[in-house]
């Protein structure tokens, strides 16, 4: 398996379209604060594409797994702006592992832009460090619910390059996708 250690001491700095410095890290369980603060400023209609339902507060359990993240069963990562006290959660994302019939390891994953950031490649670059991190923990497939409206999100899927199902559901689009074969450069 992956070294988890590594994968907590994890920074990526990228740069948003605007040429605004961010970064990529681990969630830890200081950020719970500032993953409240993040969540409070999220549009409803936001909140209903990510949990398909009118949440008005993150579960006291979602934030009390920020201690429980160690990327072999549980991965978050945060994109933050400014540092110290003045560090902003703009987006997230996170892979929970489950044991398929046949033993593979696959991972739910999912992901949360505040609006502001939208369009700016975060949903993209997240999912690039994920399938890299998955990938070192042996994981072999992504999937994902998203709501069959959420072009955005099916859009960054679909540019991903990596082989994928999609069946939909209703109002639901279901998507498997193959970590184990090699990706499009967008998605190493």
């Amino acid at each position: 398996m992956g070294d988890s250690s590594d994968d907590m001491q994890f920074r990526r700095q990228i740069s948003l379209r605007d040429g605004t410095p961010a970064l990529i890290r681990p969630m830890r369980p200081d950020d719970r604060g500032r993953i409240v603060a993040a969540f409070a400023q999220l549009d409803p209609s936001s909140i209903y594409t990510r949990y398909f339902t009118h949440v008005k507060a993150l579960p006291e359990k979602t934030l009390d797994r920020l201690k429980d993240i160690d990327f072999e069963h549980l991965a978050g990562l945060a994109v933050t702006i400014g540092s110290g006290d003045d560090e902003t959660v703009i987006g997230s994302s996170t892979y929970v592992v489950f044991e398929t019939p046949d033993g593979a390891r696959a991972a739910e994953v999912a992901f949360m832009i505040e609006e502001d950031y939208q369009g700016n490649g975060l949903a993209t670059r997240l999912l690039e460090t994920m399938v890299e991190i998955a990938r070192r923990h042996r994981i072999v497939r992504f999937e994902a619910d998203v709501l069959a409206d959420n072009a955005p999100m099916l859009a960054v899927f679909n540019r991903c390059g990596l082989p994928m199902r999609k069946r939909r559901d209703g109002g639901v689009t279901h998507i498997e996708m193959d970590l184990a074969a090699p990706a499009a450069p967008d998605c190493q």
